[in-house]
């Protein structure tokens, strides 16, 4: 309310100043957007419209102060609002008042598919952006999974395109509801930290359509995103920063996007690119985003002086330095001049409760026999905790998503409020501090001491708590670094497996972003996947420890038995991570569950796969008709039952194949989801409509997208592999 009265005032005194000159239609925050934006620039200088598009600082770009027209402040996400940096250096300014709630990451939000979670995300993080004044919130991400070695796995949504872009457009629905704008990244192709600045991806036109820019699609054209970040790497030799075809060609003509494409910190590479190439606000130069400074000052950037001269000497014309102002513009009224932008909060109660409760419901349940989950009090008397995870920081490290938080709440510390003295701990195994660009060395004799008091203390424990996996150390989840190999580090799989011979009640629980081979997988009779939590992570989980809270999370990336089972992994160094920074995508359209389910490769968790403590039963599913038209389309609908004692959460899953194709296909891929609450005995009816779309494959011989007449099938299941019916329609 004061932020309002203070800008109504503003404006006020604005408008009164300039009664006897033509009305400032861009200061009228009722007056249309369009109208707003093109009275603005026609009141600019050419420098004032260049100032407007490059840094004046780490996280700023400049605003019109002549006019009144604020800058633009930018920070880090998508998990939460990075602490406040110097001006000019990338050193913490140590604020006192800028530590936040870190929510849960993004493969965490994509494990839960519920999209109702994901607008409850995009509305309590950005409410924390609009209370530390943000205009742009750097996230989220929707880069395909394509490898499991990635670093920035954990800042995206998966494997799969339908199911990322079915998540990310309601979280930035929210978001931007708030009057934050959301930069959608990374634009396109990240999908490895290895040279990430310098290589060029060759990649499959089908690939590139039905893969890796579908869910970004999704998001500019459902969810309305106000900005997106260009990626480092190169497409067709031109980086995505700065690439014709890409941002012009693709997001701004084909898709209709009207925002500012922004680069990543140290994306712009060439001044004539840059002006011609799409970009609209350039960040970082001259850095390598995170570390080193140069003598250069920020009217020495692509977009700023040497742009400026293009515009004077005629080499590009003022069109297209007008089409960039206008993108700025919008995005600031959207924003910064936007009345309605909310206050928002910070570490509120309702905030912590967003975090716990979309962290619990992507926590995945993958194995669960002899009953060991939920853990019952009365069934044991010693309870060992082990492992660095269950009192480590997994809000610390990763790189720029790393947070600065007010409160983090330890699994060994919530599991104490509920099981108290039964509770021992032993740290079992260290990994070293989380830096950004070096692997901490860890002391051998440190580690053995470590792993030989946890194997003691063992022996006296009748269920033994294992909290382990991956952090966000360097070369594990961590940006600029992908990891060195498909296991989990630090000795664990040898601890996790004498542990299993001493104790056989043994449960595995495991943090990351990424896939990681399983060799205990047979010695342990219970495990359950955590992703990143935030700041309420040792309470989601022990919810779902105890059975406080029926876990309902399923994989959003398929788990392999080994990394070299992988589809890029049979083409060798050629497709990851590439040879003279050149790297093939020869997979094509092969990754994921698309490749193991078509081909018939055996994984240790399939896509789409998570238990419940609960047991569904799923009726026989059918179909409204058995052809489908051009223009038309079929329902279907299937009944799933709660079978089981305690109430909980289905994800229905459908997949659709089609049996014959001039090309080839996967053998089926998702097409719709819902999760379904059903408490012990109830039954609903879950429904989806197929379209024509639904069918649709982009033709390498057509270059476009193609439905052929013929027979398909619709697939219902529990996972990719868990199939509880199908049913065959044509189409015509």
């Amino acid at each position: 309310m004061i932020r309002t009265i203070l800008l109504a005032f503003t404006l006020s005194v604005a408008l009164s100043a300039n009664a006897q000159s033509d009305r400032k239609v861009y200061l009228d925050p009722n007056a249309p957007l369009e109208q707003r934006v093109q009275d603005a620039l026609s009141r600019m200088t050419t420098h004032e419209k260049i100032m407007i598009l490059h840094a004046q600082s780490k996280f700023t770009s400049a605003g019109v102060p002549r006019l009144g027209i604020p800058q633009l402040n930018m920070d880090d996400g998508p998990h939460g609002v990075r602490e406040e940096l110097e001006w000019n250096s990338w050193s913490p300014a140590h604020w006192t008042n800028d530590s936040i709630v870190a929510f849960p990451s993004l493969t965490c939000l994509a494990a839960s598919w519920n999209p109702e979670l994901s607008r409850m995300y995009g509305n309590a993080v950005s409410e924390e952006f609009a209370f530390r004044g943000k205009n742009i919130m750097l996230g989220p991400g929707v880069n395909i999974s394509r490898n499991p070695y990635n670093g920035r796995n954990f800042e995206y949504m998966g494997e799969d395109p339908y199911l990322a872009g079915e998540m990310v457009y309601p979280y930035i629905q929210a978001a931007q509801k708030n009057g934050v704008a959301c930069c959608l990244k990374h634009f396109f192709l990240n999908n490895q930290e290895i040279e990430r600045f310098s290589a060029n991806v060759n990649v499959s036109e089908r690939a590139v359509n039905e893969i890796y820019l579908p869910a970004f699609k999704k998001a500019v054209q459902k969810g309305g995103v106000w900005t997106v970040m260009g990626s480092y790497p190169m497409w067709n030799g031109i980086h995505c920063c700065h690439n014709d075809s890409l941002l012009n060609g693709i997001l701004k003509r084909a898709w209709g996007f009207d925002g500012a494409l922004i680069s990543d910190w140290g994306g712009t590479t060439n001044t004539m690119e840059a002006a011609t190439g799409g970009l609209d606000i350039e960040m970082g130069s001259y850095t390598d985003g995170k570390t080193k400074e140069s003598e250069y000052g920020y009217n020495d950037y692509y977009l700023a002086d040497p742009f400026e001269k293009l515009i004077n000497e005629g080499k590009v014309p003022m069109s297209v330095l007008n089409d960039k102002a206008a993108r700025v513009l919008r995005t600031i009224f959207r924003t910064a001049m936007n009345p309605h932008k909310a206050l928002g909060s910070q570490c509120s109660q309702e905030h912590y409760d967003a975090c716990r409760t979309i962290g619990s419901e992507g926590i995945v349940l993958l194995k669960n026999e002899k009953a060991l989950l939920p853990i019952q009090p009365a069934r044991y008397k010693h309870i060992l905790v082990v492992g660095e995870n269950a009192t480590r920081s997994l809000t610390k490290g990763g790189g720029s998503s790393e947070l600065k938080t007010l409160k983090d709440i330890a699994p060994l510390e919530a599991l104490k409020e509920i099981y108290g003295d039964k509770i021992d701990y032993a740290q079992g195994y260290t990994s070293g501090q989380a830096i950004y660009d070096v692997v901490d060395k860890v002391d051998v004799a440190e580690q053995t001491k470590l792993h030989a008091e946890a194997l003691e203390k063992a022996k006296k424990a009748d269920l033994i708590l294992y909290i382990g996996g991956l952090n966000k150390n360097c070369k594990q989840d961590c940006e600029n670094s992908d990891r060195e190999d498909f296991h989990l580090s630090f000795g664990q799989n040898e601890l996790i497996s004498e542990l299993a011979k001493i104790q056989k009640n043994i449960i595995v629980v495991t943090f990351g972003g990424n896939a990681f081979a399983t060799p205990w997988i047979n010695q342990v009779p219970a495990m359950v996947h955590c992703w990143y939590l935030g700041s309420e992570g040792g309470h989601a989980l022990a919810d779902v420890l105890s059975g406080k809270v029926n876990p309902s999370g399923k994989l959003p990336i398929s788990f392999a038995k080994s990394g070299n089972d992988y589809s890029f992994a049979k083409y060798g160094k050629e497709a990851y991570p590439g040879v003279n920074h050149q790297v093939y995508y020869k997979e094509g359209i092969f990754v994921g569950y698309r490749y193991f389910d078509t081909k018939n490769v055996s994984v240790q968790f399939p896509f789409g796969y998570g238990l419940s403590y609960t047991t569904f039963k799923y009726g026989r599913p059918s179909l409204s008709a058995s052809t489908l038209t051009n223009d038309g389309k079929i329902t279907l609908s299937v009944a799933v039952t709660n079978t089981g004692k305690v109430a909980g959460k289905e994800i229905v899953q459908l997949y659709i194949g089609e049996e014959k194709c001039s090309e080839e296909r996967p053998l089926k891929e998702l097409k719709h989801f819902e999760k379904v609450s059903l408490n012990p005995g109830e039954t609903k009816t879950v429904s989806f409509e197929i379209t024509p779309e639904d069918l649709q494959f982009f033709s390498a011989a057509k270059h476009q997208w193609t439905v052929e007449p013929g027979k398909f099938k619709a697939y219902v299941g529990a996972s990719v592999e868990d199939i509880k019916g199908i049913s065959e329609f044509n189409i015509k």
